[in-house]
């Protein structure tokens, strides 16, 4: 399946609705009802071709639940450090960003992105190597808060992070193993919060490069969360100091 095929029908529609460049429009023949007849609208406003496609092929192209509907995105566009910071700026608030040291999952990812977009994340930083990049999985894990967030690559996450705190942003990072408890640690203003991969954390240079470390306190037999339920957990703790 192609890395910028959407498919299912909320994704298409955000799709559209985000003025992403779409390519192409797939529709499976006698889909054309329902929420399906408003995506055919709002593709023909947006002047994006449309096709129909016996329902076996679309099964074939996309490999299973399309309900009805796909599309064709142009390649995904990412943002830069720069232009989260001046995304913030704009708004006149404090930045409040996330980066995802060398996470693999495409499923985590689009769950962190959701939660990034409801709670007013100004952008995700993610390494050019060894991450997760954007995908199908992606988008519509997040159902289409990929298109709202901005998202920058960087070559370098130690760097990066030293270029952020010089500028006065606190650099906290999510760790099972940290001391400090994150009900109790001070996670007001300028802030980046760093979120390790799945089942190995953060890298070591990653943690050294953070200000403060947090952890998730937990009673329960299992001992930890996966990294988009221990981001979400963070995320909201922030969004509430915030106001």
């Amino acid at each position: 399946m192609d890395d910028n095929l959407i498919y299912g029908r909320n994704a298409v529609t955000e799709l559209l609705k985000s003025g992403h460049s779409v390519n192409k429009i797939f529709f499976a023949e006698g889909a054309l009802d329902g929420s399906a007849q408003k995506i055919f609208a709002l593709a023909k406003t947006a002047g994006v071709v449309v096709e129909f496609l016996r329902r076996e092929k679309l099964d074939k192209l996309c490999g299973g639940k399309h309900q009805g509907v796909a599309a064709l995105a142009a390649s995904a566009d990412y943002s830069t450090v720069e232009e989260i910071l001046s995304t913030a700026e704009s708004r006149n608030e404090a930045p409040f960003v996330i980066l995802l040291d060398e996470l693999e999952d495409p499923q985590n990812f689009g769950a962190i992105l959701r939660t990034a977009e409801a709670v007013g994340v100004h952008g995700v930083i993610i390494p050019k190597r060894r991450s997760v990049r954007l995908n199908a999985t992606v988008f519509k894990t997040s159902a289409g808060a990929a298109e709202y967030v901005k998202i920058a690559q960087v070559t370098n996450v130690a760097q990066t992070l030293k270029h952020l705190r010089e500028i006065g942003l606190k650099i906290v990072g999510a760790d099972m193993n940290a001391t400090v408890d994150f009900m109790h640690a001070d996670l007001s203003g300028a802030i980046v919060l760093v979120v390790g991969s799945e089942g190995k954390g953060m890298r070591r240079l990653t943690r050294e490069s953070c200000d403060l470390l947090v952890k998730i306190p937990m009673v329960g037999k299992i001992n930890s969360l996966n990294a988009s339920a221990a981001a979400a957990v963070l995320m909201y703790e922030i969004f509430r100091r915030r106001f």
